[in-house]
């Protein structure tokens, strides 16, 4: 019996990664990963690992790096003028991305016949992220069906459902054990770090300081398990000499 159909969107970090490998259990997945003009161009290529290790059907790399010269200077993300700030601040808030990957997804998962579209949005991004929210997720899912309404009543194509973590209760520790239960160390391999790296020891390392690297060690402590990730600074202090955001786009 042929195995249903999941698009997911994969950044290359731990959220979304975690959640393609739950999916990825009963799901054929087929995977997805923008880039939008972020400055962690670095968490690509480790969204092409992760399809590789899931045995993803197909992964294709969208680039809608046009989109950086319209969000300007309103977000930290993709201004790398701006400072990241280690708690959350509107300055993360990406304008609508959310809505723009599950727009560009969804046509992706209607021209395959594909019932899921995914994205890695957990319980603990509702407080600050209006597009991870339950109610959003209803929304846009109403709206693109709707869309294709006419051929989803003809038989054409099949009607969308829209997951993440947030719809179905998980917070970012219990997603972090189901993913690692999976993915074992191998999961130390997501990049989670907003910036690009900072170069250390011959390599680039995660910077450690930012709010997603900050919220990712929370997250391993909470699940009891030994974060293995090697990050730029420990206990504020850093590793040898080191270049923030060497990599300008």
């Amino acid at each position: 019996m042929a195995r249903p159909a999941a698009v997911c969107i994969v950044s290359g970090g731990l959220d979304s990664v975690c959640y393609a490998a739950m999916l990825a259990s009963d799901h054929d997945i087929y995977m997805m990963t923008f880039a939008y003009g972020q400055r962690a161009r670095r968490e690509i290529e480790r969204a092409k690992y992760f399809a590789r290790m899931l045995n993803a059907k197909d992964h294709k790399i969208i680039d809608i790096s046009f989109m950086k010269t319209l969000y300007g200077r309103t977000n930290a993300l993709t201004d790398i003028k701006q400072e990241l700030t280690q708690d959350f601040s509107p300055s993360l808030v990406v304008p609508i991305r959310n809505a723009v990957f599950i727009t560009i997804a969804t046509a992706w998962a209607m021209s395959i016949n594909a019932k899921v579209v995914a994205y890695g949005a957990h319980t603990g991004d509702i407080p600050h992220y209006s597009d991870c929210r339950p109610a959003f997720v209803s929304a846009i899912a109403e709206a693109l069906n709707i869309a294709e309404s006419d051929s989803i009543v003809a038989g054409l194509r099949h009607e969308i459902t829209i997951l993440s973590p947030a719809v179905i209760g998980l917070d970012k520790p219990r997603l972090l054990k189901a993913g690692y239960g999976m993915l074992g160390d191998k999961i130390f391999r997501t990049w989670s770090c907003y910036s690009d790296g900072i170069k250390a020891g011959g390599g680039y390392l995660p910077c450690g300081q930012c709010e997603s690297c900050i919220s990712r060690k929370k997250a391993f402590t909470t699940a009891h398990i030994e974060d293995k990730t090697r990050y730029a600074t420990e206990n504020g202090k850093r590793k040898g000499k080191a270049k923030r955001d060497i990599h300008k786009h």
